[in-house]
């Protein structure tokens, strides 16, 4: 975990350093979001670097709340945490999956969808996982990859920006105001945070792509 994790983010050259931020953000967040942090991750948030390389940029913030948060917690406290949010025997708290809310439901339309545009990008579900394709953290692994891959055929801005937008963007929010409305919900919030920040920030840069 790198201190450019927390500067304002906007997109270069595939060998930037800006793009590698974003690639290591995606894979952080990813593995925040498909279980709780282990202690050898929790360490790494006792050393990481908790300012930004400009001061005041949009992710500094909710990266400070985030360290605070992990430095705060112990590993056992987090899986308990996670546990009572996602976890459980039956209906969990928290969805974390995109087809719920897309649809109202699990396993619809929009996970047929997203397994369609995943065999287009010449990926595939690792079936030892349960998690389906739709798991937030799934989808934030691809991205990492669109980033970070070396395929350019693939692994492009453009691909990027098109993903994002039909995958992510149209619910991330809606996760992330589930788990800050949760009563439960305290490392899990600066995750969500972090979250919801980062995907405006991804949001902010796509749209000037357009422009």
């Amino acid at each position: 975990m790198s201190d450019t994790a927390t500067s304002p983010l906007r997109f270069s050259s595939a060998d930037g350093g800006e793009e590698l931020a974003r690639a290591e953000l995606y894979g952080l967040l990813a593995q925040l979001w498909i279980a709780p942090p282990d202690a050898a991750l929790l360490q790494q948030f006792k050393v990481a670097v908790t300012q930004a390389p400009e001061a005041g940029g949009s992710l500094e913030a909710p990266w400070q709340a985030l360290v605070a948060a992990m430095r705060n917690t112990t590993s056992a406290e987090a899986a308990e945490e996670y546990d009572a949010l996602f976890g459980g025997v039956g209906k969990p708290e928290v969805f974390l999956y995109g087809s719920y809310y897309l649809s109202g439901f699990l396993n619809e339309k929009p996970l047929a969808l997203l397994r369609h545009e995943l065999q287009q990008l010449g990926l595939a579900r690792d079936e030892t996982r349960a998690e389906t394709e739709d798991h937030i953290a799934y989808l934030f692994e691809v991205m990492r990859y669109l980033i970070a891959g070396d395929d350019v055929a693939v692994c492009n801005l453009e691909q990027q920006r098109r993903f994002f937008r039909a995958q992510l963007q149209p619910w991330v929010a809606q996760v992330c105001d589930a788990i800050e409305a949760h009563p439960r919900a305290k490392t899990w919030r600066a995750v969500a945070d972090m979250t919801r920040q980062f995907a405006a920030v991804e949001t902010q840069a796509f749209d000037l792509l357009e422009m």
